[in-house]
């Protein structure tokens, strides 16, 4: 039997006083506790049982563990969801999994209140300090190890997004796969500014830090400046963050010298390719070395991680997690020698149970508990992983998953819209831009401004393309099909228009 609360709570039946969040507020593990028992209460005493779904959405603030984890201690299924979504992008998800209950932070409540209401659904807006009036439940509910303890939404090449079912164990074993790779003790002091509803910030980072008793500090919005100050005023120790992140911190005026970061000892990135030069830059201005991991929504987060204690090898995303295996196959499935190219599958105790309500596609992505990963990649003579390219469109801009076809059915719907392509084009900055090519229709007066403007009321502002091409028809094949590759990249960047921030 397994919760990952109670791992949590341990810490504070430990030593109580010990700081589990730092910053922009320090909570205690004895005071984190006392909130997760009242949200627990709460939640029981609306008649919410263990294993029905509640949608929570919260940006990374200290109020995100004090929910999440009172969730988890009252048994239910936590689904999480980006701040940015939309008010459809939420009604899909509380129809999709029958959600019992909405609650989200009063900077997001607006969109995710409408969306319950529409819905007759019970809607919790969570204001700084907020108390729940309840008897506190003080034993957090014991999961069978294979109980749907969080679902997470990822889209995919087919449109309409999926809930991947991580299991109890899920969770707790990705804490077992990464204290050990990281040397996470709680005498550390973990700072990100990730965002906590991602797999990688909650999953990886804030469940690994506060299960082991180390203290966390987050900085919401992420901004590089106001970063390093928290690594200096926090002493910390560890960090974690995305490519766009570190590269951002690199270029931050702060008037610091690597003797004000003598307490760091680890950064870790994932979420995307970290240029070799980005990690060469920081270890000369932090003397900090950055190691980078591969895992995927469907993982838990984790899969590979260049173990600290083991040869950090640049440009790999290294060896299989302890209890984790890795295995690059080619099209006939058969596994394939060291620095052959071919798919990724992983296996072992991290791999989600399925897709929520999806036989067909779990079936598809699972092949005999081996996850089907999408992505191509090399393992070396040592079984360490390089990714080298993707199977599926998927872009990567600043370490958010992007898929184009989700994009492309909304732009489908603008009025002025015949055809389009979304594709991914390479930038300094966030990795990938997401670039639209696009038919309009004749006589149609839209532009770049407008199409963006339309299309942020219906996706996430991280979904929206930045750069805009239009052209009179797009490449096909025989069949119709729209052929993607066959747009020329070096073309696109020339005839393409960036939108503004509307």
């Amino acid at each position: 039997m397994v919760n990952i609360a109670a791992d949590v709570w341990a810490q504070a039946d430990t030593d109580a006083d010990r700081v589990a969040i730092r910053s922009p507020r320090t909570v205690t593990f004895g005071q984190l506790r006392r909130t997760n028992e009242q949200v627990a209460g709460a939640v029981r005493a609306a008649g919410i049982d263990p294993l029905d779904r509640v949608l929570f959405i919260a940006p990374s603030i200290p109020e995100f563990p004090e929910v999440y984890y009172g969730l988890h201690a009252a048994g239910v299924t936590v689904i999480t969801m980006n701040t940015m979504s939309t008010e459809p992008e939420i009604g899909y998800v509380l129809d999709d999994s029958g959600a019992s209950l909405v609650i989200a932070w009063h900077e997001h409540a607006g969109r995710a209140a409408a969306a319950a209401a529409d819905r007759g659904l019970p809607f919790w807006q969570l204001d700084p300090g907020f108390t729940f009036d309840a008897e506190p439940l003080t034993q957090a509910h014991q999961h069978a190890p294979q109980d749907t303890a969080l679902i997470l939404y990822t889209s995919g090449t087919t449109g309409r997004p999926k809930g991947a079912e991580l299991t109890a164990a899920n969770l707790v074993d990705t804490v077992a796969s990464f204290q050990p790779v990281l040397n996470i003790s709680a005498d550390d002091r973990f700072g990100t500014g990730l965002p906590l509803f991602h797999v990688y910030g909650q999953a990886v980072c804030m469940n690994t830090t506060l299960a082991t008793g180390a203290s966390f500090s987050l900085v919401h919005p992420f901004d590089p400046k106001v970063m390093l100050d928290v690594m200096v005023a926090d002493e910390l120790t560890t960090m974690a963050g995305v490519p766009t992140m570190w590269n951002a911190m690199l270029h931050a005026e702060g008037g610091y010298t690597p003797r004000d970061f003598a307490a760091m000892r680890l950064a870790t990135s994932g979420g995307a390719s970290l240029p070799v030069e980005v990690i060469r830059a920081f270890k000369e201005r932090f003397d900090c070395a950055i190691l980078e991991g591969y895992g995927l929504t469907e993982s838990t987060g984790a899969a590979t991680f260049n173990d600290i204690n083991r040869e950090q090898k640049a440009g790999t995303v290294g060896p299989a997690l302890p209890g984790s295996k890795i295995e690059v196959r080619d099209s006939e499935g058969r596994v394939i020698g060291p620095g052959e190219p071919g798919e990724v599958f992983i296996w072992g105790p991290t791999i989600m149970k399925g897709y929520w309500n999806r036989p067909d596609a779990t079936a598809s992505d699972l092949r005999d508990g081996w996850l089907k990963t999408g992505d191509i990649g090399t393992v070396d003579e040592d079984g360490y992983l390089s990714i080298v390219d993707r199977v599926k469109d998927l872009i990567i801009r600043g370490g958010y998953n992007v898929y184009p076809r989700e994009v492309e059915e909304v732009l489908y719907e603008h009025p002025d819209i015949v055809e389009v392509a979304v594709v991914g084009l390479p930038d300094e900055h966030y990795g990938e831009e997401i670039a639209a090519v696009t038919v309009l229709s004749e006589g149609s007066t839209a532009t770049t401004e407008s199409i963006r403007v339309w299309a942020k009321e219906r996706l996430s502002a991280y979904k929206v393309p930045h750069l805009f091409a239009f052209v009179d028809a797009l490449p096909k094949g025989a069949t119709g099909k729209i052929l993607k590759r066959a747009i020329d990249r070096d073309e696109l960047r020339s005839l393409a228009t960036r939108a503004g921030k509307a």
